[in-house]
């Protein structure tokens, strides 16, 4: 299926005022490989030491192994720096696959020309991939109506916590807190009864995007970017009282500013109580804790009687080559990466969500691995809530989202009036939007 010409015109603009070539029509792709073709595979998992590295280079070399005229070069790039991706284009260099963070999506499919996998994949062939995938995961992926990302790795936010410290404290590691107020209350208890420190967040920092923020406001009844993705609402009331919600942990002494670093690393060593961050850094936290104490996990917390509504952290696979051999090879890729087997390595060997329910229950899969590792068991939970990661429009989003974040960062930490901060940061942010 062709792109109208309307739309062709308006990403060749795009492309054109960002100094990339133009992308040809799409045609149709061939119905299999059958000459040997090289992709390229963007993956920032392969530039982490830590967080999935190893299991994506297992995925590529099965894959390969099975699909033997398909040859496929990963390529390590950072996901809060897409200028890589941005020069090797403007180089005239292949970029065939992505693994694109959520916040990209809308940028990646306005510059980069990633590829609606409707105008590219036989409607009863991408059918029958989707079918027993979640439709809050496939939903992730969805922009203007059409999939131009296939949901890869991605989780909510999980509270971990440390049971020996509760238990130290007085409080019943059984019954782990289910609101803010409820969290409050349990790091006070922490902290004045052990040296450990009550509660540490994913949710500021110089790497930390804004993917945790937006289901805390949320979860408060609010939201950062109105539904017609053109006007910035972080600074409404619910958004406020949220940013105000934390800054009262950080004024109790019991919300500890560290990075993701510090926090990993002091949660992992056992100095840290509780610690709301993505499901993907349980593999670290399960190495720190065996043999020390015993971990834990439970779901975000709630304001109050408020559902608790969380989005998603993680990445998309989206196509941008337009040559139909190789677009027919990265599809197959693709499937193979969010197949049944696929999953269960990402879910067992990475920590992040299956997109395929299904295999949770079955021995062939993850069945017998989530007997023995409950800590994924919040994570599938808050799959039925699960609520897209909203990205920020136009060439200017990642000025739009630190924008925002370092507003919450000094309102939360820094002694700033939270409404007022907020405030300024929305009204300056606003002037970025398309």
């Amino acid at each position: 299926m062709q792109m109208n010409r309307k739309t062709f015109l308006a990403r060749a603009l795009a492309l054109l005022a960002a100094g990339l070539s133009l992308p040809a029509l799409a045609q149709s792709i061939p119905a299999s490989v059958d000459e040997p073709v090289t992709i390229t595979f963007y993956n920032y998992n392969l530039a982490t030491a830590g967080i999935g590295g190893d299991a994506t280079r297992k995925m590529i070399a099965e894959f390969m192994a099975a699909n033997p005229n398909i040859t496929v070069e990963g390529v390590p790039y950072s996901s809060a720096d897409a200028s890589r991706i941005q020069a090797d284009l403007a180089a005239g260099l292949p970029v065939d696959l992505v693994q694109t963070v959520f916040s990209d999506l809308d940028f990646a499919v306005t510059n980069f020309g990633a590829q609606a996998l409707e105008d590219l994949v036989p409607a009863e062939e991408l059918a029958a991939h989707f079918e027993g995938m979640s439709p809050n995961g496939l939903k992730l992926g969805v922009l203007n109506g059409k999939t131009y990302g296939l949901a890869y790795t991605f989780s909510t936010p999980v509270l971990f916590y440390n049971a020996d410290l509760f238990k130290a404290a007085g409080l019943d590691p059984d019954q782990p807190p289910k609101t803010w107020e409820a969290l409050k209350a349990a790091a006070l208890a922490i902290q004045d009864k052990t040296d450990a420190a009550g509660f540490a967040a994913g949710i500021t920092g110089p790497t930390a995007a804004d993917w945790l923020f937006q289901g805390v406001v949320r979860s408060n009844g609010g939201e950062v970017i109105s539904r017609d993705r053109t006007t910035l609402k972080f600074a409404e009331p619910e958004a406020v009282e949220a940013v105000a919600m934390l800054r009262d942990l950080a004024d109790a002494g019991v919300y500890e500013n560290a990075d993701i670093n510090g926090a990993l690393e002091g949660m992992a060593a056992g100095n840290i109580g509780m610690y709301l961050q993505t499901s993907a850094i349980q593999g670290s936290l399960v190495a720190g804790a065996t043999g020390n104490y015993e971990l834990r996990a439970s779901t975000m917390p709630s304001f109050g009687d408020k559902p608790v509504r969380p989005n998603n952290s993680g990445s998309a696979l989206t196509i941008h080559t337009t040559d139909p051999l190789k677009q027919r090879a990265a599809w197959e890729l693709m499937k193979f990466l969010t197949s049944e087997h696929g999953y269960t390595i990402i879910t067992s060997e990475i920590g992040y969500l299956p997109l395929r329910p299904a295999i949770v229950n079955d021995p062939q899969y993850l069945g017998e691995w989530i007997k023995e590792h409950p800590l994924v068991q919040p994570n599938l939970d808050q799959l039925a809530v699960l609520e897209p990661w909203d990205p920020m429009p136009g060439p200017n989003y990642r000025q739009i989202v630190k924008t925002m974040m370092d507003a919450v960062e000094m309102a939360v930490f820094g002694g700033a009036d939270p409404a007022e901060t907020m405030k300024s940061a929305q009204d300056t942010a606003q002037s970025f939007m398309p």
